[in-house]
């Protein structure tokens, strides 16, 4: 089996809710990074990781350039910038073009964290109400990683689940209450 070495997750419309229920069943002992683009239409991100912080069973930083991916640490992609891993786990920041209409970028990140993680990233899908997310699961899968849907029926906005699906399918389609313990299962020795 492959050793898991890194989470990342997407979301949109209904994020936030849905969130608030995955992040608290989080083993505290999950020894990987996990790494949250959220479109929040915020400009201020430290509002949504104060939130987030208050509900996860792990601590909440915002993502910061050339900060490491560390393990243990949920990481919130900043507002207004797309948030990139590098070859070597460390997080980049862009101004590039928005793509899927938002900045920051599932796609983005799922596709670098893709080419950093290879085969031990596990990517994690929830609602919205765009496609952002579906092109970088397809690269997740073509690198060996991990994918898990969030079931469409359970979602807030079922257009980004059902993206994700049509596009790249999934390892794994979990109702919403059910992605957690997916994640402690691979995640945990």
């Amino acid at each position: 089996m492959t050793a898991r070495r890194a989470i990342v997750i997407g979301c949109s419309a209904g994020g936030l809710t849905a969130l608030q229920r995955l992040l608290p069943g989080l083993d505290t002992r999950l020894g990987v990074p996990v790494v949250i683009c959220c479109h929040t239409g915020s400009a201020d991100v430290s509002i949504l990781v104060s939130l987030l912080d208050r509900y996860a069973s792990l601590p909440v930083v915002e993502a910061s350039e050339r900060a490491p991916a560390d393990p243990g640490v949920i990481h919130v992609a900043p507002s207004g910038y797309h948030l990139l891993v590098e070859p070597n786990f460390h997080f980049s920041l862009s101004v590039d073009a928005k793509v899927a209409y938002a900045r920051p970028s599932i796609d983005v990140l799922f596709e670098t964290a893709a080419d950093a993680w290879q085969d031990g990233l596990i990517a994690v899908l929830l609602t919205g109400a765009n496609s952002d997310g579906a092109q970088g699961l397809v690269a997740v899968r073509r690198a060996g990683g991990y994918a898990i849907v969030q079931d469409p029926l359970t979602a807030e906005a079922d257009a980004m689940p059902l993206a994700g699906l049509q596009a790249a399918g999934a390892d794994a389609c979990l109702p919403l209450d059910a992605i957690a313990a997916k994640l402690n299962e691979l995640c945990l020795p």
